[in-house]
């Protein structure tokens, strides 16, 4: 086949037909939208299809466009190091993997200053999972119900969320807590939020602790209890804030409770930030730090590269001496086009002021979003924080019962068809989520709203 003919324009219906044909079913499966948008470029936070149509991109490819579509430093920096040196892997010095490393690590507080670096978040979970129980010793390990944590045969086991888990072995000696759900869950809890279930009281949220996450806690240790051998535990893997479970956020002091209880038990705390780290909820660089708790371990992915496939574990020096027993290697984890991508990443995170930004404009939307709760009786929760936000729709609000499937693609069809464009999450996919790139702007906020009030009045009762 000539190379013209390879790089020819397709059409829609020959790049269908590819996809049906030449990709795995799971890739086809994958598809949003019914009429799904062909994506021709995409700059900063729009995206364009072949038409021309123009998008604002309230998803940022999963969470993964951390500081927008193409953005020219980090563009320049790919550029610039595929020109000198593409690859040698580790075997080798060089200055990329050297300079990033260090600079990573210093975000990070406390002795989190050894750097793993790999190519996914899968692979970053799977790792920690070796870390943790070669580390302390002991083989199980705990996660939450509604997480997730990938989709490798391992993380697999630690996701705990039945749409993602195939019909295989995989759980290996891991167990599910109860989920610390502030709004759906059995006990109503103050969150981390601007905006508070409507479960809770308005004189409960100026209070230091709530009661519901000592509840929840004691369930934890039920599992400790009954179903570890002696109590002992290898870790605890939690997602600061629940993403693809639909940006599910925990009563406050959970976290910290849960993390003194693991460690009591002879295990390590893992922290999962692969869609909320690099500053995205605003307070800080990582959104641990907004529980008040250092974490053994930290995961990390997606925005990481902006889009680039590569991810990091960071632990203690402690820690990682763990896995010097045996040889541990990464064939193209940290490569030079990956470092300098990383680097230019972080640096523009910190040029352009990514993280205020955030917290700016993530709590002017939610405080407007909020309005559409008190509004539209299908807005059940509207939650998060930062530029991670969910917006939970249900058929009432007394039982907070999901709203039908067909509603919400009719919402998630009106809303693209608008010219704007968010994901879904949750077991029942009925959580909309925001999750822009970071430079998104009030003035982008101000063109979505309207339009998202548009679709919701649509189709509320």
């Amino acid at each position: 086949m000539r190379l013209t003919n390879i790089l020819r324009s397709l059409s829609t219906d020959e790049l269908k037909r590819i996809r049906s044909t030449n990709l795995h079913v799971s890739v086809n499966k994958a598809t949003h939208f019914r009429n799904p948008v062909v994506v021709r470029n995409a700059s900063m936070q729009w995206i364009y299809d072949t038409s021309g149509k123009k998008y604002l991109d309230m998803f940022g490819g999963i969470v993964t466009v951390g500081v927008g579509h193409c953005h020219p430093k980090v563009n320049d920096a790919l550029i610039s190091q595929a020109q000198k040196l593409w690859h040698t892997t580790n075997i080798y010095l060089n200055e990329p993997i050297h300079q990033y490393a260090e600079k990573l690590a210093s975000t990070l507080p406390g002795d989190l200053k050894a750097v793993y670096l790999v190519n996914s978040g899968s692979e970053a979970n799977d790792l920690a999972l070796l870390m943790a129980r070669v580390h302390s010793g002991n083989y199980d390990v705990i996660a939450l119900r509604n997480s997730y944590h990938g989709m490798s045969p391992n993380t697999m086991g630690l996701t705990g969320h039945s749409t993602w888990k195939q019909n295989s072995p995989h759980y290996f000696g891991i167990h599910h807590a109860m989920n610390p759900d502030a709004y759906k869950g059995i006990w109503a809890g103050v969150r981390d939020s601007v905006v508070q279930p409507d479960r809770v009281k308005e004189t409960d949220v100026s209070k230091d602790s709530c009661p519901s996450a000592d509840n929840y806690v004691a369930q934890l240790e039920e599992i400790l209890t009954y179903s570890l051998p002696q109590k002992k535990v290898a870790g605890f893997f939690i997602e600061s804030i629940q993403g693809v479970g639909g940006v599910v956020q925990y009563p406050k002091g959970y976290v910290k409770k849960s993390f003194d209880l693991i460690r009591a038990n002879g295990g390590i705390c893992i922290s999962d930030e692969v869609q909320t780290g690099f500053g995205r909820t605003g307070d800080s660089m990582w959104c641990f730090e907004s529980h008040g708790v250092i974490p053994d371990v930290v995961t990390m992915a997606k925005s990481i590269g902006n889009g680039f496939p590569m991810a990091a574990v960071v632990t203690t020096p402690k820690i990682a001496q763990s896995l010097a027993n045996a040889s541990h290697f990464n064939t193209f984890g940290g490569n030079p086009l990956a470092s300098s991508v990383g680097k230019a990443v972080l640096e523009v995170i910190e040029e352009e002021k990514l993280q205020e930004n955030c917290k700016k404009v993530g709590t002017y939307l939610l405080t407007e979003l909020k309005k559409f709760r008190d509004e539209f009786s299908i807005v059940g929760d509207i939650r998060g924080k930062g530029l991670m936000l969910g917006i939970e729709v249900v058929e009432s609000k007394e039982t907070r019962k999901t709203l039908p499937a067909e509603k919400i693609l009719n919402i998630f069809e009106d809303l693209k068809d608008a010219g704007v464009l968010v994901g879904r999450g949750g077991f029942y996919n009925n959580t909309f989520r925001l999750a822009p790139p970071m430079c998104f702007s009030k003035e982008d906020a101000d063109f979505a709203l309207p339009i998202l009030h548009k679709v919701f009045k649509k189709h509320s009762n």
